[in-house]
């Protein structure tokens, strides 16, 4: 019953039940399940713990964040006792002077023991501001302080549960590019990019040193034809924005009313229209395997 041990922008804890759904109503047998854009891994322990997938290749172009699944995977009990140590460390101390105690632990950039590493972005995670994760262009953490009334910063029960659902996943710090080319026929991709902005505020792209911006949709899209030429089926979600309309508009469309799951301001967290783009239909037959756009 493992589920997502961090608060991620653009998480799907509220889409990933449509997806293990829709896996289901297509009847797929997955081989080997592949997740490019990991981030707080909702789809895959949901399909994980629907018991749709027993081989799993999880990837994400945010090294921090891998390593820190590797080492919940690996080590779990010492990235316990790091996150416990800063629980208590946090929480004894007066609640206008914990912002100093976050501040030093956002300062430390050199550790080398994987479950401090691991321990240091769990403990960010929890105590800073709304749950996000953002680094600026040199990749260092930039969110300043949350100022919780009692952040629960350590949950033991679910980082074990979560270790056990990772045990047997192939877990890389990879270009989604990369993560795509890894997967065969008879494999099961989902796909959850940075979305695109559907306004100048709403853009919040920087999970990386380096932006999500166009050409990388554009990128993904031919990642995605080929995914549907070599016969994988592929599942996408991403904004309601016509650019994205346009770009996968040869493909199964759906829209999906969806509440934002961090926002500053609750009056944003209203439901509003995701995509979902789907290969189902073109997985098996040769004929329509690659869309024509890609066929040019």
């Amino acid at each position: 019953m493992a589920k997502p041990f961090l608060k991620w922008a653009g998480g799907k804890a509220r889409l990933a039940p449509l997806i293990v759904e829709r896996v289901r109503r297509e009847s797929l047998a997955i081989a080997r399940y592949h997740e490019p854009f990991l981030g707080g891994g909702a789809v895959f322990f949901a399909l994980q713990e629907a018991g749709l997938i027993d081989d799993a290749s999880l990837a994400d172009g945010n090294a921090d964040l891998i390593a820190t699944y590797q080492a919940v995977r690996d080590d779990v009990e010492g990235v316990i006792e790091a996150l416990g140590e800063h629980s208590r460390r946090y929480l004894a101390r007066d609640p206008s002077q914990r912002g100093l105690y976050y501040y030093e632990v956002r300062n430390r950039r050199r550790l080398r023991r994987a479950d401090r590493k691991a321990a240091r972005l769990l403990f960010l995670n929890k105590t800073c501001y709304n749950g996000l994760y953002r680094v600026n262009s040199r990749g260092h953490f930039n969110v300043p302080h949350g100022r919780y009334v009692n952040p629960t910063i350590l949950d033991a029960e679910r980082l074990q549960e979560a270790s056990g659902a990772l045990a047997a996943t192939k877990l890389r710090a990879d270009d989604f590019a990369e993560a795509c080319a890894r997967a065969r026929p008879g494999d099961f991709v989902y796909l959850d990019p940075p979305y695109q902005p559907l306004s100048a505020t709403s853009a919040f792209t920087q999970y990386t040193s380096g932006d999500f911006g166009f050409a990388d949709q554009e990128r993904l899209r031919a990642a995605f034809d080929d995914l549907t030429a070599r016969g994988v089926h592929a599942l996408l979600s991403n904004s309601s924005h016509p650019d994205i309309h346009e770009l996968y508009g040869d493909y199964a469309l759906e829209l999906v009313p969806m509440g934002r799951s961090i926002n500053s301001d609750g009056r944003g967290r209203a439901a509003i229209d995701e995509l979902l783009v789907s290969n189902f239909g073109r997985v098996g037959d040769a004929s329509a395997a690659v869309p024509a756009r890609s066929r040019a």
